[in-house]
């Protein structure tokens, strides 16, 4: 048994509190990291090139705004999978163990890319080809599901508690660098080829070689070790109590509110900032493509930055503090990036600023893997999480496009918003500090 109090609370490195990071530590943390790239660049590719797919896997008369439509329904259905395929794994998770979990996610996400890359098209097989993509686009979305939660938790329970923030920072990451990583290839493979081979082959090329590198990674996954936390637990016998998620709803609803309040602020910020700005930037202030494009690959470069610097912050002066600078900035970045609009001759700085602040989306599973007691802790944090992203992951566009109709400076509203929320849940709500607490009993 621990000798301290809220051992049982804290204990995110398996004991080892004041251990330094180890060799063990960084080939974890880096495998872990390039998985999760890699998983992430295979989840987002799709959207890249949603226009050559929507000319390809549908009837080619179709009004140009149904193909689109359609197309995006296939893309929205990898988020509405999510909570399904997040609680389903991560029940495994706190059963039969992390790692193996963590293993299956990518396994789940590099073969319905690397088909996708195959795929005959709707010329070639008919209405079995829609159906096809959308059927490896839900696996792909119960992959991700599983992939997120479980990487904080597995590079959680490995890290020791001082480098917790950093740990977790550094994983997530690599998870949002794989957006740049698509973006990146998106952007070489229209100079390095013409729309006609774009549209004739090359578009496959991102998808057969995200399956391909998503494979290796699955055969790298083998040589990471099982958490020392889940080993305990499975010795003490903890693994063979009821379904974790009866657990869950029944004795941590304070949790998920917290990891579902603190996922509205991850999601607006990725969605609003990085997804749907450059296409904002282009309509509403005429900013060419291109320009829009390298301000938006700049401000991903300092997210993955931020990420990073957010979750070492935390470890050196505590998590409600680097809550309230992190997310306080991100609201005043936001409007000193959006009031500033289009002032083409700032627009890389000022987007660049406003990214590294929504680096503070580290916070969420720094707050969220301790927010939860081991036993429950996958299960606990990938339901809140996949959960809270399919509802405002999904509503955060479609809100923000209505909201723009009436005021073009609805993002950078709403994304204050969002940064405002994030700080009071870091200065007024001490759960996000201090984590679960065991309950005391009396004596």
């Amino acid at each position: 048994m621990s000798k301290h109090p809220n051992a049982q609370a804290h204990q995110v490195a398996g004991g080892a509190h004041h251990r330094p990071l180890n060799r063990e530590d960084y080939k974890t943390l880096s495998l872990s990291a390039l998985g999760g790239t890699l998983e992430f660049y295979d989840f987002v590719v799709f959207v890249f090139f949603a226009n050559v797919i929507g000319t390809l896997f549908f009837p080619a008369d179709l009004p140009d705004w149904m193909r689109q439509l359609q197309t995006l329904g296939i893309f929205a259905a990898g988020y509405l999978a999510r909570p399904l395929g997040g609680i389903i794994i991560a029940h495994y998770g706190d059963k039969i163990g992390r790692k193996k979990m963590f293993t299956l996610s990518i396994f789940l996400m590099a073969v319905p890319t690397l088909v996708i890359g195959l795929l005959p098209t709707y010329a070639t097989i008919g209405i079995a080809a829609p159906l096809l993509l959308l059927l490896m686009r839900v696996l792909q979305g119960a992959a991700i599901g599983g992939e997120m939660p479980g990487a904080w938790v597995f590079v959680a329970e490995h890290s020791p508690a001082k480098n917790y923030g950093l740990a977790i920072g550094t994983l997530t990451s690599g998870i949002t660098g794989g957006i740049f990583l698509g973006s990146i290839f998106a952007v070489w493979l229209n100079s390095a080829y013409s729309q006609e081979e774009i549209h004739d082959w090359a578009w496959r090329l991102p998808f057969i070689l995200g399956g391909v590198f998503g494979l290796v990674s699955v055969y790298l996954r083998k040589f990471l070790q099982e958490t020392p936390l889940f080993q305990d637990m499975q010795k003490r016998k903890a693994a063979d109590a009821e379904l974790p998620i009866k657990t869950i709803l029944r004795e941590h609803k304070e949790a998920c509110w917290l990891v579902a309040l603190m996922t509205w602020v991850l999601s607006t910020a990725i969605v609003v900032v990085v997804l749907f700005t450059p296409s904002y930037l282009q309509k509403v202030f005429h900013i060419a493509p291109a320009a829009a494009m390298k301000a938006n690959a700049v401000a991903t470069v300092t997210l993955t930055i931020g990420c990073v610097f957010w979750g070492w912050l935390s470890d050196k002066i505590g998590t409600k503090w680097t809550m309230i600078f992190g997310w306080g900035g991100m609201t005043l970045t936001a409007y000193m990036f959006y009031l500033g609009l289009p002032g083409e001759e700032t627009l890389v700085a000022r987007y660049a600023l406003v990214g590294f602040f929504v680096g503070s989306i580290s916070l969420l599973p720094v707050v969220g893997v301790r927010a939860f007691p081991v036993a429950v802790r996958f299960t606990g944090l990938s339901f809140a999480y996949n959960m809270a992203y399919a509802v405002f992951g999904g509503l955060t566009p479609m809100l923000v496009s209505m909201w723009q109709q009436v005021d073009v400076m609805a993002p950078a509203h709403y994304v204050a918003a969002m940064g405002v929320l994030g700080a009071a849940i870091g200065f007024f709500w001490p759960m996000a500090s201090r984590g679960w607490q065991p309950k005391v009993k009396a004596s």
